[in-house]
């Protein structure tokens, strides 16, 4: 497996449970179903869409909510964060995402999540651990890791731009709103936005949940002309399974300029006059 500063093998993590000076993250979109049957030892629970979304309105969560939600979890300034969650680690890259965000330095994933966790046969506990509040105070945004639909509509036609569509095929020939088997509900057009490629996040993920390694990863994304050079941006449906793209070339490929736009096809597909293309790409 790869094994960087901001990925690490369950074998790492197994070793590293009795560490004071990280806390474990799971971050999951059906807690219920999970976390509450089983976790990691000592790792706490960041609900997906009660923690990491704004409470009222379509947006990520405000930097002082985040400030909130950092605390009350026992994180400082220098806390190791070690995230994993559920649906192939979508639901924690999207939580490391937003921690580099509000520029929290010390994030690690666990390479597999959840599942691998499991497979292996490695240590579970239904224990819910207790947090003591700590003072955590964040920081400005890193505003470079965003994309906008304004910023998006401003740039689209620039030669050095390239947009990576990471959902299904379906979604992204326009026949379904949604992946298949989920609710096709709260899109007004289905679609893609122009000049994007479909490059699907789960492309980036070996049969067992980790990561492919870096020369397939760095074969697959040039081979669809997106280049170490370029400006890339990643969107999905929700921002979700493009946080894990944006993950991949961040920080495994070490690309330097991509951003996760986390508006994405529910903000695009509701907007009045943007332009949208369906069916097979021209080439």
């Amino acid at each position: 497996m790869i094994e960087t500063n901001s990925l690490v093998s369950t074998d790492w993590m197994a070793n590293h449970l009795e560490d004071n000076n990280i806390t474990i993250v799971e971050v999951n979109s059906h807690p219920e179903k999970s976390y509450f049957q089983s976790h990691i030892p000592s790792a706490i629970l960041w609900d997906l869409h009660k923690d990491l979304e704004d409470p009222i309105k379509r947006d990520i969560p405000s930097g002082t909510d985040m400030e909130k939600l950092l605390g009350k979890s026992g994180i400082t300034n220098e806390t190791t964060i070690i995230l994993y969650g559920d649906g192939n680690n979508r639901s924690a890259t999207w939580a490391f995402w937003l921690l580099k965000f509000y520029r929290h330095k010390k994030i690690k994933l666990i390479d597999g999540g959840r599942v691998k966790w499991l497979i292996e046969g490695k240590p579970v506990t239904a224990d819910i651990p207790k947090s003591d509040s700590a003072n955590y105070q964040i920081k400005p945004p890193d505003k470079s890791i965003r994309a906008t639909l304004p910023y998006i509509t401003k740039n689209l036609y620039k030669n050095d731009l390239r947009i990576i569509d990471t959902r299904t095929i379906e979604e992204y020939l326009g026949e379904m709103a949604s992946s298949p088997g989920t609710p096709q509900t709260g899109i007004s057009k289905n679609g893609r936005i122009p000049n994007s490629v479909n490059i699907q996040w789960t492309d980036c993920i070996n049969p067992d949940g980790t990561v492919k390694s870096s020369k397939v990863l760095s074969k697959m994304f040039g081979i669809n002309n997106a280049l170490p050079e370029n400006e890339i941006i990643a969107y999905c449906r929700l921002g979700v399974r493009a946080s894990y793209t944006w993950f991949v070339l961040h920080e495994i490929l070490n690309y330097e300029n991509v951003k996760n736009y986390d508006g994405s096809w529910t903000e695009w597909g509701n907007s009045i006059g943007v332009p949208i293309e369906i069916g097979p790409p021209i080439k």
